[in-house]
């Protein structure tokens, strides 16, 4: 392969790709390499990874990773949950529709997540890690049980539970309170 110069006339960025790079000067090769790095185990590391190609994982090594991932998975509701919190906070108690929206969601991505359970981990379980994913689907489920705790506490929060007598007696009367305040001019 011959590298011809090319035509002065062309750009810097030309010339400099079609000419090879100037051999290291003196000052060059006085200057330290950072520890750790070594010019001639690069050179090794080269020839190496050229001779011995990549070769496949084991069965053990996938079984590993799988489980890894599962966990992942499995701990992926509970990374939601401060943001729920914060949001379900802000939304107020009041009934609104935006805080009935997100109470709404609260319940609903949990109870999906709930009744899909086994076909989230199908991907990760294999004969040799079934042992080992009861106890992510374990997690899993009280993550997001969790979530709808977080659920129950906004409806209690604005006041949509029957936690009262009253609310559950039909003639239970109101309490009447000791005193009564009455504008006067």
């Amino acid at each position: 392969m011959t590298t011809t110069t090319p035509n002065p006339s062309y750009p810097s960025w030309v010339r400099e790709i079609h000419s090879p790079p100037n051999p290291k000067s003196k000052s060059a090769s006085t200057i330290r390499d950072p520890p750790g790095f070594s010019a001639s185990l690069t050179g090794k590391r080269a020839q190496l990874s050229k001779s011995q190609p990549h070769k496949p994982p084991t069965p053990e090594e996938t079984d590993i990773l799988k489980v890894k991932k599962s966990w992942e998975v499995a701990l992926a509701p509970a990374k939601q949950l401060p943001m729920n919190a914060i949001m379900m906070y802000m939304s107020g108690n009041s009934l609104q529709i935006f805080s009935i929206m997100m109470v709404f969601m609260l319940f609903k991505n949990p109870l999906q997540a709930l009744m899909q359970t086994n076909a989230v981990f199908t991907k990760y379980e294999t004969p040799r890690t079934r042992g080992k994913m009861w106890v992510v689907k374990a997690v899993y489920v009280l993550m997001n049980l969790v979530a709808l705790g977080l659920g129950i506490w906004k409806v209690n929060g604005m006041g949509l539970l029957p936690t009262t007598r009253s609310d559950w007696l039909a003639w239970e009367s109101q309490r009447e309170p000791v005193e009564r305040a009455v504008f006067a001019f």
